[in-house]
């Protein structure tokens, strides 16, 4: 459950990150690091589905890419 709990965490905080952070996009890219570590080492673990933890990372990169373009 606490394992759950850190990838929803780091999930929010990427997503707080990218809100957050109109001109700088380092914090992001900081925090979606972090964020895809925890995502794939939940799926090592068996807490996510692999298809389910590709997913989340998948979305997460889109945004991280949309900021990036805008600050780019």
């Amino acid at each position: 459950m606490a394992q759950r709990a850190a990838v929803r965490t780091h999930i929010k905080k990427f997503l707080k990150s990218v809100n957050d952070s109109d001109t700088d996009a380092s914090a992001p890219e900081k925090r979606y690091r972090i964020a895809v570590s925890h995502i794939d080492r939940a799926a090592r673990r068996g807490l996510h589905h692999p298809n389910k933890s590709a997913r989340l990372k998948s979305r997460l990169h889109t945004r991280l890419k949309n900021i990036v373009a805008q600050a780019g």
